[in-house]
């Protein structure tokens, strides 16, 4: 994967205000604003910022947990697609997920077995992502297979 080698003034160029708030100085959309908290439409979700593949639509789902309900859940991300750092803001440790292509924050990631199916859960700011809409049920076929055949490789 090639790295995004930009300066914080190209983000300032490229991103909203909001977007670069939250993706380049680790800020959080208010809780059930985000476009995609109850979106249901199959696809893959990219880096707003970098375009990088962060998660199939398929592991996204609908948290009842306190804390974590209204942002966009999701329990696996996609193999390679991000990094994880320790975050002690807030008074809190929590860790803090990264997209690997350009280094941008995305939200949070949680150990939960009650929602998660993987016992993670990614607690992700909508802003940080762009929605690309599978554009048939055979393009939905081939992601599931290349993500299946990426979970083979690691």
């Amino acid at each position: 994967m090639n790295k995004t080698n930009k300066t914080e003034e190209d983000w300032k160029e490229k991103l909203t205000a909001e977007e670069y708030r939250i993706l380049r100085e680790k800020g959080t959309e208010a809780p059930f604003t985000g476009k995609y908290v109850h979106t249901e439409d199959e696809g893959v979700y990219k880096c707003v910022a970098c375009g990088n593949q962060l998660f199939a639509s398929d592991a996204k789902f609908e948290t009842k947990i306190p804390g974590l309900i209204g942002w966009p859940s999701f329990d696996q991300a996609i193999p390679g697609s991000i990094e994880f750092r320790v975050d002690d803001s807030d008074g809190m440790q929590r860790t803090e997920v990264i997209c690997k292509r350009c280094g941008s924050h995305l939200g949070h990631v949680f150990e939960e077995y009650n929602e998660a199916a993987t016992g993670k859960h990614y607690c992700i700011n909508s802003a940080c992502l762009e929605l690309e809409p599978f554009d048939s049920a055979q393009g939905k076929k081939q992601w599931q297979s290349l993500l299946l055949f990426s979970h083979c490789d690691s």
